[in-house]
């Protein structure tokens, strides 16, 4: 479905994306999980074809990005970090101008939307300005201007970020739901975030892939002793900055004394609401929601 190739982005002398090379398979859920600044939203913007690569190859459903960009960006749904909204719309007005960006024929706007709203939930907000709305249903709208034009991929940047407890929930069953019909690819710099909804995790640190595997053979097999169970990117040299990388993290506690990358993984793996708090949240949720502020 997506292949990246010796992948290059540099600005100057700086150099944010270092020779990334990945493959992503159909129907799967990838995450990309590193601090702010290692390069998962240039990365984004490179896939997307928002910025041209320096060097290296992508390619989205066999089209490369470079050469046949309408091609390949008709294969992809973008939500950037910040959702691009227009906020005296209502939401069914924003929907309709997306799909006409987005050359949908109009006879099947009606019924392409009114299927997104009800994915999203959101259907019951199509006559409410989005200024009106609350930061998660703004995310909601975000997502489901990204599923316009049934894109087979989806690139999502950041989805979680400025939500509440109740609102990650919400978002992360939603993009779970979504990955029956997509394949996903999307960043965070918080490792539960990644491991609750992906299939496959990246990490990257300093432009670089340092690791790429599932969560659970990052949780259970990433020792001194068994490194050949993870496709570690270089020597154990990389899986050393892997601890550096996982330390710096924002809002995760590592120990700094850990001598192995199994012990960091473990400790950060443990779920980031207890299972009261998740059954409490989602009882919230089923209460009366108006998506007002």
């Amino acid at each position: 479905m997506i292949e990246v190739k010796e992948l290059v982005k540099r600005y100057g002398n700086h150099t944010a994306v270092d020779h990334l090379n990945f493959h992503v398979e159909k129907g799967q859920i990838y995450g990309f999980l590193g601090p702010n600044g290692a390069g998962k939203s240039t990365t984004m913007n490179l896939l997307t074809g928002y910025l041209p690569a320096t060097e290296g190859q992508i390619l989205i459903h066999g089209y490369d990005i470079g050469k046949k960009p309408q091609e390949a960006k008709g294969c992809i749904g973008y939500l950037p970090e910040l959702p691009p909204l227009y906020l005296d719309m209502t939401v069914m007005e924003y929907l309709c101008f997306v799909a006409e960006l987005k050359s949908v024929e109009r006879k099947e706007i009606k019924t392409m939307l009114e299927k997104i709203m009800e994915q999203t939930q959101i259907f019951d907000m199509k006559e409410r300005l989005i200024r009106h709305l609350s930061k998660g249903y703004r995310q909601r709208v975000g997502l489901a201007q990204a599923l316009v034009g049934e894109p087979e991929v989806l690139i999502l940047d950041e989805p979680m970020v400025g939500l509440d407890p109740k609102q990650i929930i919400e978002i992360r069953e939603l993009i779970k739901s979504l990955g029956t019909e997509h394949t996903i690819i999307l960043s965070s710099h918080i490792l539960s975030e990644i491991t609750s909804i992906c299939d496959h995790v990246m990490i990257i640190s300093h432009g670089k892939l340092v690791a790429s595997d599932t969560p659970e053979n990052l949780g259970k097999y990433m020792t001194r002793s068994n490194m050949s169970e993870l496709r570690v990117r270089g020597t154990l040299e990389a899986c050393e900055k892997a601890i550096e990388l996982l330390k710096s993290i924002e809002g995760l506690d590592v120990k700094t004394s850990a001598a192995s990358l199994e012990d960091v993984f473990l400790e950060l793996t443990s779920e980031e609401f207890s299972d009261t708090e998740e059954q409490d949240i989602k009882k919230d949720s089923e209460e009366s929601e108006n998506g007002e502020e």
